[in-house]
Order: structure tokens, then C-alpha cells, then sequence
């Protein structure tokens, strides 16, 4: 009983988040230890989708690899359900299911008519790709976890003990956390230019944002400040994370987040499907402006860098074709990359920020004190996680030499598992995404202030900051 009255599912996130760091940092003893998780191929040939993390363990076959993958997690899972006082047996009959359906959605969106860019559709013998790239398995697991839970309500009902999105994207957000930080140090090895002036960008693209969207959100379509904070952060930093930190940071309602996440997810397909192609035709003789821009307008961690290469290899292609210019590969990319880190990084920092305003301003009595014990137990636990995991592989891998070779390897296993896990988050957003209820708690509401901020000010403002830092900025020439 003693463990049910400490232990939550924010804080069995932390505990299974950093259980999975401190496997991949023995990769730094020499010890590849989760090289074995599967990992998802872009494919045209389903016996070709499925391979090992890492080339160590590449004699392993993909499909072991997948099933190795579903045992460890449903074990690690299942020991904290347990702790947390569920019922063991039922949660991994659920989450078996919930798993392999997840699983299969992504590997889906990984088909190569769907997911290659066209940097890759002469690798795949296509003459035509949608460009999704595989970021298109997400939308697909949050379908059909949606279809499962608003018109097969009895599978829904059956799956009711897995379905813990909170849990999976803290769990993801954590490990995400070690990756930022290997990447931090590539970037700032390539250009400081490019990352003090994305930091400078998403400063003043962030503080406008935010503010704004809470405003609308408040002023206009008359949320209560439960609802509009956790949408200014989800609209102005990076969706999914942000909302969730957010939620917790504030102490709302687990629908608040949930619901946000849905949208972020819904509008992010949006705008791959359309802004790379509007940067291609407008911003073809300004590569770096295109690639800030894509990191500050789209919402989700994969689906800015995502656009980032799509955009990356469509202004490329046009710039040779009408004016003759070769622009090196990867510096849109990098600069998308580099802007998304940033914001990323701003996460902890203004979850602790609001923490202190709902504590001092919002929710503090009158004559009451501010105790800085209420801050922190406000704190999301995941949160701390996430900046112990950056500045770790930030410190170790600034070092140089092989510690980027060890960090790599050791981003390489957890990537996997952070994959699997946001994938798992968006299936069962789906499930318990049930639009009945979501409607009666004001989704389509949400959905217009998202509209209404997001084609009515965010994406121009943060076309403005990326002409105004990197404007005139151009990648070195072939």
C-alpha cells in the first residue's frame, strides 16, 4: 500500500525513462545493450521493414527483433502497472493488443509510396511518393485508434487497462530528452551562427506565440485557464510534449492534454502536406529561412524535421533547376533541426515558469504563501528527466572524439523505444478520443482557436522571424 500512496504515473515515467537511459549509457563501457530493438525501414518488400537498432545486432532477424521488442517493454510496463496496484494479467492481454495494432500502423506508414521523400523515390523504383516520410505512421495509429473508439466500443473497452497515453509520451519525452542532447552538440559543431541566431528566433517567436494564443483562447472563444494554457503551449512549442508538460505543470484535467495532443497530431499532417511545397515555390533563393521556418511553425519534434528534409531536398532540386545553384545537402535540415531543439529545450524551463504563476497568482488564497515545496510537487517529474537526460549526453559528447561516436550508438538503442512509445501514445489518444464526449467538452471549439492561431498569425509571424535572423544566410554551394 505504502508504494500505491507515492507512486504515480508521472513519476513511473521518470523511473522507466531513465531505466532505459542508463541501459544505452553502458553503450560508453562498450556495451551495446538495447541494439536489438527493432526498428522500422522505410519499405516496398514487408520482409525488408524491419531490422535491429543498431548494426551489432544485425545478424538478429526483424522479425525476432520486433518480438524481442514487445517482451521487454511489456515486462518493464507490466512491473510498473503492478507497482501502481493494476491488474498485471489484464494489462498485458490489453497491451498486447494495443501493441502489434500500433505497430502495424506505423509500419503502414512506413510504405514507401507513402513515406519516401523525393530525395528517395528513385531508390524505391518510384516515379511518385506521397513524402509523408514515416512520421504518416503516427497519423494512421491516432485513426485507427479513433475508429476503435467511437464505433467498436466493446475493443475499446477490452484494451481500457492499456490505455495510457500520459504514461507513454512521459515515458518518450524522457528519453527524448539523451537524443536533443547528442544533436545539440552535432549542430553546434556545424554552425554557431545558424544556433545563436535559432536561438535568438525562437525566443521572440516563442513569447509571441504564447501569449497570443492564450489571449484569443481566453478573450475570444472564452476558455477557462485550464483549457488555454495547455493550448498556448501545444500551439507554441512542440504539440504533444508541451501540452502534456503543461497539464501537469498546472494540474489539469487529464481530457485537457489528451484533447490537445489530438489536434497538434491532426494539424501537424496539415501542415507537412503543405507547407514544404509553399517554401519550395517562395522561398527557393532562401534555403535557411525555409528550414527556421518549418521548426517554428510545425508542432510535433518529427514532424519539423520531417518537413525540414522534405523541404531540404525540394528547394535543393529548384534551386538547380532555375537558377543553376547547388546547395550542399543538410543545411536546411540542420537549421529546421537546430530551431526545433531550442524549443524543445524550453519546455522545462516554462513548465517551472507557469508552476510558479498558478502557484503564486492563480490558485493561491488570499493570505496565503507561496511554498516552494507546492512548485515542485506541481512539477512534472518527466520534465526533470528530460533535462537530466540532455545535459548529460550534452556534456559528455561536447567532449569530442568517440564520445559523439558512443553517444550516437546510445540514441541509436533508445530511439526505438522512443518511437514505440509515442506511437503507443497516439493509438490510445485515438481510443479514448471518443468524439461524443469530446464534442460535449468543447473539441470543435479547440479546433477553431487552433485554426484561427495557427493560419491566422503563427505561420506568418514565424515566417517573419526566420526572414528577420536568417535572411541573406546561405548554405555553402556544391
Amino acid at each position: 500500500m505504502a508504494e500505491k500512496r507515492w507512486l504515480t504515473e508521472d513519476k513511473l515515467a521518470l523511473i522507466i525513462g531513465l531505466f532505459l537511459f542508463l541501459l544505452s549509457m553502458l553503450t560508453f563501457s562498450g556495451y551495446d545493450v538495447l541494439g536489438w530493438g527493432v526498428k522500422t525501414n522505410v519499405w516496398t518488400s514487408f520482409s525488408k521493414a524491419f531490422s535491429t537498432a543498431t548494426p551489432a545486432y544485425k545478424d538478429i532477424n526483424g522479425w525476432v527483433a520486433l518480438l524481442a521488442t514487445y517482451a521487454f517493454i511489456t515486462a518493464v510496463l507490466a512491473v510498473g502497472v503492478r507497482m501502481l496496484g493494476g491488474n498485471v494479467g489484464k494489462f498485458i492481454g490489453s497491451f498486447t493488443l494495443v501493441f502489434f495494432i500500433s505497430y502495424g500502423c506505423y509500419s503502414l506508414g512506413n510504405y514507401a509510396v507513402i513515406a519516401a521523400t523525393p530525395d528517395q523515390t528513385a531508390k524505391f523504383g518510384l516515379t511518385w511518393s506521397m513524402g509523408l516520410t514515416g512520421e504518416a505512421g503516427f497519423i494512421i495509429a491516432l485513426l485507427a485508434g479513433v475508429f476503435i473508439g467511437n464505433f467498436m466500443p466493446g475493443v475499446a473497452q477490452s484494451l481500457k487497462e492499456a490505455l495510457r497515453p500520459e504514461m507513454f509520451v512521459k515515458i518518450a519525452i524522457v528519453v527524448l530528452g539523451a537524443e536533443l542532447g547528442v544533436k545539440s552538440v552535432d549542430a553546434l559543431g556545424l554552425a554557431s551562427s545558424v544556433i545563436f541566431r535559432g536561438l535568438c528566433a525562437i525566443v521572440e517567436a516563442y513569447l509571441i506565440y504564447w501569449a497570443l494564443v492564450y489571449y484569443v483562447a481566453r478573450k475570444h472563444f472564452k476558455f477557462s485557464r485550464e483549457w488555454a494554457a495547455p493550448l498556448a503551449s501545444g500551439i507554441s512549442i512542440c504539440g504533444v510534449s508541451a501540452a502534456i508538460a503543461t497539464g501537469g505543470a498546472i494540474r489539469a484535467r487529464p481530457i485537457v492534454p489528451i484533447m490537445v495532443s489530438s489536434l497538434v497530431v491532426v494539424f501537424t499532417c496539415v501542415e507537412m502536406l503543405i507547407l514544404p511545397f509553399a517554401a519550395q515555390w517562395g522561398l527557393a533563393t532562401e534555403p535557411l529561412v525555409a528550414g527556421a521556418w518549418m521548426g517554428l511553425a510545425v508542432k510535433s519534434d518529427g514532424g519539423a524535421i520531417a518537413s525540414g528534409v522534405i523541404t531540404d531536398a525540394l528547394i535543393r532540386a529548384k534551386a538547380l533547376a532555375d537558377y543553376g545553384i547547388n546547395y550542399q545537402e543538410g543545411w536546411v535540415t540542420m537549421t529546421a533541426t537546430t530551431v526545433k531543439i531550442f524549443i524543445d529545450v524550453f519546455i522545462g524551463v516554462w513548465s517551472f515558469v507557469l508552476a510558479v504563476i498558478w502557484c503564486t497568482m492563480i490558485e493561491c488564497k488570499p493570505g496565503q504563501r507561496m511554498r516552494f515545496s507546492e512548485v515542485l510537487d506541481r512539477f512534472p517529474r518527466f520534465v526533470l528527466g528530460y533535462v537530466v537526460t540532455f545535459l548529460v549526453m550534452l556534456i559528455l559528447c561536447a567532449k569530442g572524439g568517440d564520445m559523439i561516436k558512443f553517444g550516437k550508438a546510445a540514441i541509436a538503442g533508445t530511439g526505438t523505444f522512443r518511437v514505440i512509445f509515442f506511437i503507443l501514445t497516439f493509438f490510445t489518444i485515438g481510443v479514448v478520443s471518443n468524439f461524443k464526449k469530446l464534442w460535449e467538452e468543447g473539441i470543435g471549439k479547440l479546433a477553431a482557436v487552433y485554426v484561427v492561431c495557427l493560419f491566422g498569425f503563427i505561420i506568418w509571424i514565424g515566417l517573419f522571424i526566420s526572414w528577420l535572423f536568417f535572411h541573406g544566410v546561405k548554405p555553402p554551394i556544391v
